[in-house]
């Protein structure tokens, strides 16, 4: 066997089998991507935000005409999906994470998400659906910048919220219960990633 064959398995061999922090770590700009002890530990520590889409809704969109104060126009959790909440909280209860506040966007999938999964909920229009390149986007974009600056070091938030809103945030997209664990940047720019909490 050629020795530039043997020595491009022999890397192959060393990327497959290295840690996944390893190999990731800081893998673009504005990314860092820890594992979960990591990632719970910056939880801990605070000045965080723990930002989920809402978990599992069946469908794509809202159907036409729907109203927020009705949940039943709306697109919802299914049973699968309340049961992907409750495993988001159990997640967090047994890593012994409080969250000093969780916040939802005004669609009942989010606050049936949030509650399931931690309880109390505060309600909050900045995390509700948007419309990507409109004024309103960039309005509720810079209210979310500017509410994870102000996490308090050994405080976290979690926010539960939309694919359309988070990409908006952050130009990432989510799927259905996943969660971003997001730090505030320097000068009011786009949120560092500090990595993915999957989908429980």
């Amino acid at each position: 066997m050629p020795l530039s064959r043997r020595a491009l398995l022999l890397n192959a061999t060393l990327v497959s089998t290295a840690p996944a922090a390893l190999l990731f770590s800081r893998s673009a700009a504005g990314v860092e991507a820890l594992d979960l002890p990591d990632l719970a530990q910056a939880l801990r520590a605070g000045a965080v935000v723990a930002a989920f889409r809402h978990a599992y809704a069946p469908g794509t969109f809202d159907p036409p005409g729907f109203t927020l104060e009705q949940c039943a126009t709306q697109r919802n959790l299914d049973d699968a999906g309340r049961a992907q909440a409750r495993r988001i909280g159990a997640w967090f209860a047994a890593q012994g994470l409080q969250p000093s506040a969780v916040k939802s966007s005004p669609w009942c999938r989010c606050i049936e998400t949030a509650t399931l999964a931690f309880g109390t909920v505060e309600r909050w229009a900045a995390l509700g659906s948007v419309r990507t390149g409109t004024d309103a986007a960039s309005s509720q974009v810079a209210a979310l910048r500017q509410a994870l600056a102000k996490v308090p070091p050994g405080r976290f938030e979690v926010w539960v919220s939309h694919q359309f809103t988070l990409s908006a945030l952050l130009g990432k997209s989510t799927a259905s219960g996943e969660g971003l664990v997001l730090r505030a940047a320097p000068g009011g720019g786009p949120p560092v990633l500090l990595g993915r909490l999957p989908p429980a």
